[in-house]
Parts: C-alpha cells; sequence; structure tokens
C-alpha cells in the first residue's frame, strides 16, 4: 500500500465565512487576512510534507479556492467542478440562524437544501473525487482545495462514514484535513490543522 497521503485544503477567509453565511455558489473573495493565512498555510504543507511538489493538485473553481492554492505555493494541476462547495439553494447567503427563521432547527447536514443538492448527490460528487485521488496516490500525494462543507464530507466518505457524519469534524478557513491508511485501512491521519495567525 502507498505511503502517499490526501491533503483537503479549505480556502481562506472570506467575508462571507467570517459571518457565517453559506457559501457555495458565490464567488466571494478572500479577505486581506485570508490572503495571509492563505500563505502561512502553504508554510504549513511544507512542514507537513517536505518540499517535493504533490503528484496532483485540483481546487474547486470558486476564486476563493484558485487563490487560496496560489498563495499557499501550490500550482494546481487543474481545476475540478466536483470540488465546489455544497450546493445550499435558496439558502445561498443565508446564516444558519437566518434559515432557522423559516426552517426550525436546519442544518445542511439534516435538512434538505430547498433548490440546492441533496446529501446524496454530495455523496455522489464526494466519492467520484476520491476515487481519482485514490489512483494518483502511486504517483504520490494528493492536494485537494476546496471549501469547508465539501472537505467534511470527503473526510466522512474517506473512512467510510456517511455525508451527514461530517458535522463531527471542523474545517477552519483556512485548515487543512489529512486522509491516509494503516495497511490499506483509510485513516484520518489529522483534521482542522492551521497555521496560527
Amino acid at each position: 500500500m502507498t505511503s502517499s497521503r490526501v491533503y483537503l485544503l479549505r480556502h481562506g477567509e472570506t467575508e462571507w465565512s467570517l459571518s457565517g453565511k453559506h457559501t457555495g455558489r458565490t464567488d466571494v473573495p478572500l479577505t486581506e487576512r485570508g490572503r495571509s493565512l492563505a500563505k502561512a498555510a502553504g508554510d504549513l504543507l511544507l512542514r507537513l510534507r517536505g518540499a517535493e511538489p504533490p503528484a496532483l493538485v485540483l481546487t474547486s473553481p470558486r476564486s476563493r479556492a484558485r487563490d487560496t492554492a496560489e498563495l499557499a505555493g501550490l500550482h494546481a494541476n487543474g481545476v475540478d467542478e466536483r470540488l465546489s462547495e455544497w450546493n445550499y439553494g435558496d439558502y445561498e447567503g443565508l446564516t444558519t440562524e437566518e434559515i432557522r427563521e423559516t426552517d426550525p432547527g436546519w442544518t445542511v447536514w439534516t435538512h434538505p437544501c430547498p433548490g440546492g443538492e441533496t446529501a446524496d448527490e454530495v455523496r455522489q460528487r464526494a466519492d467520484a473525487v476520491l476515487t481519482d485521488a485514490r489512483a494518483a496516490l502511486d504517483r504520490g500525494d494528493v492536494v485537494l482545495v476546496g471549501h469547508g462543507h465539501f472537505s467534511r464530507v470527503l473526510v466522512s466518505r474517506w473512512i467510510g462514514l456517511p455525508v451527514t457524519e461530517g458535522v463531527r469534524f471542523a474545517m477552519s478557513a483556512p485548515s487543512f484535513a489529512v486522509l491516509g491508511d494503516e495497511r490499506g485501512v483509510p485513516q484520518l491521519e489529522h483534521v482542522n490543522l492551521r497555521a496560527l495567525g
């Protein structure tokens, strides 16, 4: 079995991530602090895995993910629409508190997103991304730069849990999760690793 790992990097801070607005398809730029922390995430990645370039780096198409990758010193091999954040549909741009005014008790993990993606649709995307990532591991490490909820789904699916168990993992902006294996058994090695700043 390969000793290569999949590194998930959540994009840096945006105005919407600061305010708690659900940011799926809206292209919100990084804040200045977000840009600074994205650079620090690159330094952290060097400490985690050394200077050897990853075998594969893919980013979400949103500028906050692409810019985070660039600022972290990563040279993306491509942009992958499948790394987009959960599509929140009618709840795009709203905070959980605002959504709960009309949908009491709502969370993305337990309730539908009208006009958006279902948990099963998100699972299918995550499983497809992980299949491709696993196929690239024989060439070296893989870095996937994306978003908070979708990265937490990737963590869950890597270790064989349902999408809804993503609620149990934190992914601050920006932070890393590291996915590996122990003797062929998928393992979560680290979660919510971030540079201080």
